[in-house]
């Protein structure tokens, strides 16, 4: 499942993030690439103090996990560290897969990946964040702000930034539901009683998609 996440930070929000970027630099992405990625990898990527990295962190986790669709789309158990990939001066990343197995301060398996754009999309001409789902592929470019969220089994890409800069803050989560479908279905019926509730009350429909929800978490979750 592919979900975007409109207005996950504000523009006093961005500005923060940017003037604790401010107190970085930006290195070659070559230098984090794996061996299979190295060779379409051509961006830019944040270093600082582990204390900015560890106040950025905090400052996107609490945003994200704040959002009223993440946690019904996600399940997140753990969250990585946030990377901040800045493109431009046509770099990009050319197709790739994320890493299966991610270390932090233990072994992560990453079952979601999220973009979060920094960049108002009016600045910068190419940086499209495209898809590749069973040969058919999904373009997004989204505003200043907005997340998307999608399962890390997907083959994607950066393509290049022909004019601008493109900067975007990139994080991966193990989730206590590994499958994917699974989380789809969680998510739907999720919707669903939510929109009862709103558009019904408390009905005996609500009752029963509730219950049905929660076993299905109780029998799927991994803890």
């Amino acid at each position: 499942m592919i979900l975007i996440l409109k207005n996950v930070l504000t523009a006093p929000q961005i500005s923060a993030i940017n003037a604790l970027l401010a107190r970085g630099e930006f290195v070659s992405g070559k230098e984090t690439a794996g061996w299979h990625a190295k060779g379409v990898k051509n961006n830019q990527q944040w270093q600082g103090t582990e204390a900015l990295q560890a106040e950025l962190d905090l400052h996107l986790a609490q945003a994200l996990t704040a959002h009223s669709e993440f946690s019904s789309a996600t399940y997140a158990k753990k969250i990585l560290p946030f990377i901040f990939s800045k493109s431009e001066n046509s770099g990009g990343y050319g197709d790739h897969i994320d890493d299966a197995l991610m270390h932090d301060q233990t072994i992560v398996r990453t079952d979601i990946s999220s973009t979060l754009f920094l960049s108002d999309p009016e600045t910068y001409q190419g940086g499209e964040l495209v898809m590749s789902l069973g040969g058919v592929e999904l373009s997004y470019k989204l505003d200043a702000g907005d997340a998307i969220v999608y399962p890390s089994t997907t083959l994607h890409r950066v393509n290049p930034v022909t004019q601008g800069s493109r900067l975007a803050a990139l994080t991966w989560m193990e989730s206590h539901i590994a499958n994917a479908a699974q989380r789809e279905v969680l998510y739907d019926l999720d919707c669903a009683r939510k929109e009862i509730m709103a558009t019904q009350g408390k009905t005996k429909a609500f009752d029963l998609i509730t219950k049905s929800h929660a076993n299905m978490l109780r029998s799927w979750a991994q803890t």
